[in-house]
C-alpha cells in the first residue's frame, strides 16, 4: 500500500523535536525505512541525533541523495497558536503544527517517494536519505556529522536534493541552486568613561560606532551576479546599556550580518570590514576590535543535469516552469555542496517559524509526486 505522506507528517509533527530535542522523529523514520528495506543507521555525534539511510549497493555510481532535517524551532506564544503546535489537526485543507513547512513535509513526502519506489519498481543504482536533527540550532554536528560519517564509511551520493520549502508563492514555482554566504560580525567601541557635562574629559565611543554603521550599511560592496543578487551589510543591532543619560559610556557593542555572493569570500570580507573599523577607530581615537563568524560561504551549482532533473519533474506535475534562484538564508545545501551537486525544492515557505505553521494538503501529496517523478527519471536516465 503507498505510503500516505500526509499521514506520515502527521505523525513527525506529533514529535516535538525542538532542537536540540530528537523528540521520537528520526526513531519514527529509521523504524519505517528500515521495514522498507533500506539500511538505517543513527549517526549521532556530541549528543546531536542523525539519521543516515540507504537503499541499494554501497558506493554505487548512480546513487541519489536526499537531506532535510526534522528539528523545529520553539513554539513561542502556545496560546496564540489556533492549532495545538504538535497536534497536526488538519482544518480547511491546511495541516497545522510546528515544523509542517519547515521541514517534516518536505522529509515525509521524499521518504513516502522513496519506500513506494524501491517497492514498485526497485532501481538500478541506490539512494541514501540523511536526515538531521540539528539544522535549526548550530548545525554543527548535524549534516556535517553525516557527511565525515559517510566519507570514513566510503558512502557517497552522485548527486541530492535538499527538501527545504523553497517555492515562492506555489508549489513548484522555485527551485535553488545555489545561496548567499552569510556572516556575522561584532565589533567592541571603546572610548573612555566620563560625565556628559565635560566632554573633554572623555572619549565618547557612540559617536564613533555610529559612523562605522554608517559606512558599512551605505558601502555598495557590488550590483549582484548572474545569479546572485546584490551583498548586503545590515545593522541588526547596538547595545550599551547605559541607564543613565549624564555619563558617557566607556564602551558600546554592534553586530552586522553581512549575506554575500561569489564576488567575495568570508575571508574578503572580513578584512574589508577590519580595514573600516580600523579607519574609525583613527579617525575618532577609539579602540575597536571585532569578532567574525561565517556561517557559510556562497555556493552554486551552475543550471544544468540536476536542475533540469527536478524542474521537469516539476513541469510534468504542476505545469509550471520553477524559476532557479539563490535567495533566502542559509541550509545544509551549503555543507552538502562539497561533497556532491546539490539543489533544493520544497513547499511554499510563507508560514515556517510563525503562529499556527501550517502546510496545504494537497501540495504534501504533489510534492510526493514530483519527487517520484524525480526518481524515476534519475534512474531511467531521463
Amino acid at each position: 500500500m503507498p505510503v500516505d505522506p500526509v499521514a506520515l507528517t502527521a505523525d513527525l509533527i506529533r514529535c516535538p523535536s525542538v532542537t536540540p530535542e530528537e523528540g521520537g522523529a528520526l526513531d519514527l523514520l529509521q523504524t519505517q525505512l528500515a521495514d522498507a528495506g533500506f539500511l538505517s543507521i543513527r549517526v549521532d555525534r556530541n549528543g546531536t541525533p542523525n539519521l543516515f539511510a540507504r537503499w541499494g549497493v554501497k558506493g554505487d555510481a548512480k546513487t541519489l541523495g536526499f537531506n532535510g532535517h526534522t528539528d523545529v524551532v520553539p513554539v513561542g506564544d502556545e496560546a496564540a497558536w489556533t492549532h495545538p503546535p504538535f497536534g497536526a489537526e488538519e482544518a480547511d485543507g491546511w495541516l497545522y503544527g510546528r515544523g509542517a513547512t519547515d521541514m517534516k513535509s518536505g522529509v515525509a513526502a521524499f521518504v513516502a517517494a522513496a519506500i513506494d519506489f524501491v517497492e514498485d519498481t526497485p532501481p538500478d543504482g541506490a539512494i541514501i536519505i540523511a536526515i538531521t536533527g540539528d539544522e535549526e540550532g548550530a548545525s554543527t554536528d548535524g549534516t556535517t556529522a553525516i557527511l565525515d560519517w559517510m566519507a570514513e564509511e566510503g558512502e557517497a551520493m552522485s548527486a541530492c536534493i535538499v527538501g527545504e520549502p523553497t517555492s515562492a508563492e506555489v508549489i513548484g514555482d522555485m527551485v535553488k541552486i545555489g545561496r548567499r554566504g552569510a556572516m556575522t560580525a561584532q565589533f567592541t567601541v571603546k572610548g573612555k568613561q566620563g560625565h556628559s557635562a565635560y566632554l573633554d574629559r572623555a572619549l565618547n565611543p557612540m559617536p564613533a560606532v555610529a559612523l562605522l554603521a554608517h559606512r558599512l550599511s551605505t558601502y555598495v560592496l557590488d550590483e549582484g551576479t548572474e545569479h546572485f543578487d546584490p551583498t548586503t551589510c545590515a545593522v541588526t543591532t547596538i547595545d550599551t546599556g547605559n541607564p543613565v543619560a549624564n555619563v558617557i559610556p566607556a564602551e558600546t557593542k554592534m553586530t552586522v550580518n553581512l549575506r554575500f555572493n561569489d564576488t567575495h569570500s568570508g575571508a574578503s570580507l572580513s578584512k574589508w570590514l577590519q580595514e573600516e573599523a580600523d579607519k574609525v577607530a583613527t579617525e575618532t581615537g577609539t579602540a575597536i576590535s571585532m569578532e567574525v563568524k561565517i556561517s557559510g560561504e556562497p555556493f552554486l551549482t551552475p543550471p544544468g543535469p540536476l536542475s533540469d532533473l527536478i524542474s521537469s519533474a516539476v513541469e510534468a506535475g504542476t505545469g509550471r516552469t520553477p524559476t532557479l534562484s539563490t535567495t533566502g538564508g542559509t541550509s545544509d545545501a551549503r555543507f552538502v555542496k562539497s561533497h556532491c551537486p546539490v539543489a533544493e525544492f520544497g513547499l511554499v515557505g510563507h508560514r515556517m517559524h510563525q503562529v499556527d505553521e501550517r502546510a496545504w494538503i494537497q501540495d504534501i501529496h504533489d510534492l510526493k509526486a514530483i519527487y517520484g517523478r524525480i526518481l524515476t527519471s534519475y534512474f531511467a536516465g531521463t
